[in-house]
């Protein structure tokens, strides 16, 4: 609820004038992200390579989230799901043991997916199983982008729309689910406390990047395909606004599926409490039930209160269950796959819900790569002669040969690695030139009159203040809280440690001096192209 806040501020003055600032320079110019922008200085032209690294550097690892979901789908037409027991050990005597000292899902996710080590710097072996499925995934991604927009845009028709027909469908089941107001009034109930952390701030600004696509040249791209007099405006403020919408409404069914695992599990904990109080006061069966157990619990403690701690019964917090609703893959991959196997005819969300998934992810990838695509076919370098299957082709095949580096031992901390490095501080460089580029450069009276030939209306005064002011020192601002964050903490992730006494049985871990280094260089190569291509040009 708290993060509502500051999420709607970065899109109002960050996200709706950034999505009209790309749309109209990419409809106007008629080029992709590399052509615009040296069209409109050729010193801007490294904000154009900039976002094209971007879009490259995250196409490499995204796809490999969609390998994930692929694997999940086809084991959810097991029965049982995979993840909802635990195997058995070598000897068959007994529960593997790995798995019995986490979770069914923890282990699933964590040996049976991704066979992870327990730190970065072991690589580990490549997975045959992922291999296969990103394999696939490439394949797909080729044939929906085969011609560039030309099968996109078909392709979308179904990836956008199938999404919100499943969403429904969970919403329906979810809200009819024990605990869902829990996970609703949990989502809504606005933690004022969290405001005052500047991470909060952060992660409301990049979500907006990630949400819109901003700076990754994707949408640049695909409105040079626009009509020449479209109005770009109208579709901009659209479509930030059914995007934020969307995030909204999906929120609703998701949490309230968290809200009816964590009432679940907060049920099983008061029962496991009950059982053990019943067993040792040796009181009827019945006698003592969820609804009057804190009562019970006065009585005894007060009557008996050594042999109330001699139990040893575990604390339980609804509150404590709710705050276990990670986000990122946790959430995919561990909380809500432990949802689902709570579910009446688990098999079926199973396979609706990582459907919807790799409709979601797919749909993103198709704007990655076509933040790759169309700056390559304006590249003098590059034959016009080439056949767009052939180019796309090629594009995929790179893709997939690097990222086999995700599908080893240690992918995920990679991948982690680069979410956190290269799909963040760049977006926030490359926006800021792109605003100042605009405004300052190519300048906002000259930019107005473009607007006003495509759309028939002058620019409002919103715009005008935004581009010029707000939308530039918010994300300097942004910008400069990135940065002292990272000073502030050394770079770390979260180890896999089954034996690690905590949620979700993870331990904290500073990264190694040359894993940082190239941290710092994932951070670093989009944005060295804006100063780079400036001095090319000045030198020249």
């Amino acid at each position: 609820g708290a993060v509502l806040m500051p999420y709607f501020i970065a899109l109002l003055f960050e996200g709706i004038p950034l999505l009209h600032l790309e749309l109209a320079l990419g409809q106007c110019l008629r080029k992709g992200s590399i052509g615009a922008w040296n069209a409109i200085s050729p010193y801007l032209g490294g904000v154009g390579v900039g976002s094209w690294m971007v879009s490259v550097l995250v196409s490499l690892y995204y796809n490999t989230v969609l390998t994930w979901v692929m694997w999940y789908f086809i084991n959810s037409f097991q029965e049982p799901l995979p993840w909802s027991v635990c195997p058995l050990n070598e000897n068959r005597t007994g529960l593997n043991e790995e798995c019995y000292e986490s979770t069914t899902v923890n282990y699933f996710w964590y040996r049976k997916t991704l066979n992870i080590t327990p730190d970065v710097t072991e690589s580990g072996t490549l997975q045959w199983w992922l291999i296969l499925c990103l394999a696939t995934c490439w394949a797909i991604v080729y044939l929906c982008t085969i011609r560039g927009i030309e099968t996109t845009g078909k392709a979308i028709y179904v990836t956008a729309i199938f999404p919100y027909l499943v969403l429904t469908i969970f919403l329906i089941h979810g809200l009819t689910l024990p605990g869902a107001t829990d996970g609703l009034a949990y989502l809504f109930t606005p933690n004022l406390n969290t405001l005052k952390n500047p991470r909060v701030w952060l992660d409301a600004a990049t979500q907006i990047f990630f949400s819109l696509s901003l700076a990754f040249g994707g949408l640049i791209a695909f409105s040079s395909y626009n009509s020449p007099k479209n109005d770009c405006e109208k579709d901009a403020v659209t479509v930030a606004i059914v995007n934020s919408v969307t995030s909204l409404y999906a929120s609703i069914p998701v949490f309230s599926v968290l809200g009816f695992k964590a009432t679940t599990g907060y049920w099983d904990c008061l029962d496991r409490n009950i059982i053990s109080i019943i067993n040792e006061f040796d009181l009827p069966e019945e006698s003592i039930m969820r609804q009057n157990y804190t009562a019970w619990i006065s009585f005894l403690n007060s009557s008996y209160p050594e042999k109330i701690a001699g139990l040893k019964l575990k604390s339980c917090d609804l509150q404590e269950f709710l705050d276990q609703s990670v986000s990122g893959t946790g959430l995919a991959f561990i909380v809500f796959t432990q949802a689902i196997i709570l579910m009446p005819g688990s098999q079926a969300w199973a396979i609706l819900f990582f459907v919807m998934l790799f409709s979601l992810g797919l749909s993103s990838m198709f704007g990655n790569i076509e933040g790759v695509f169309t700056p390559l076919l304006e590249l003098p370098i590059l034959s016009k002669s080439i056949p767009k299957e052939l180019l796309s082709g090629i594009i995929c095949l790179i893709c997939f040969l690097i990222a086999l580096c995700f599908t080893l031992g240690s992918g995920s901390y990679w991948i982690d690695i680069f979410d956190s490095y290269a799909g963040s501080l760049p977006l926030l460089v490359i926006a800021f030139f792109e605003v100042v580029g605009v405004a300052y450069v190519y300048k906002i009276k000259r930019f107005s009159k473009d607007v006003k030939w495509m759309t028939g209306r002058k620019l409002n005064l919103y715009w005008r203040i935004t581009w010029r002011f707000i939308s530039p020192l918010l994300l300097l601002i942004v910008f400069m809280a990135f940065v002292t964050l990272q000073i502030q903490k050394p770079p770390s992730y979260a180890a896999w440690n089954p034996k690690y006494e905590g949620f979700p049985m993870k331990e904290e871990k500073v990264y190694p001096p040359w894993v940082q280094a190239i941290c710092v260089l994932l951070a670093v190569l989009p944005c060295v192209f804006v100063p780079l291509v400036a001095l090319f040009h000045l030198i020249k």
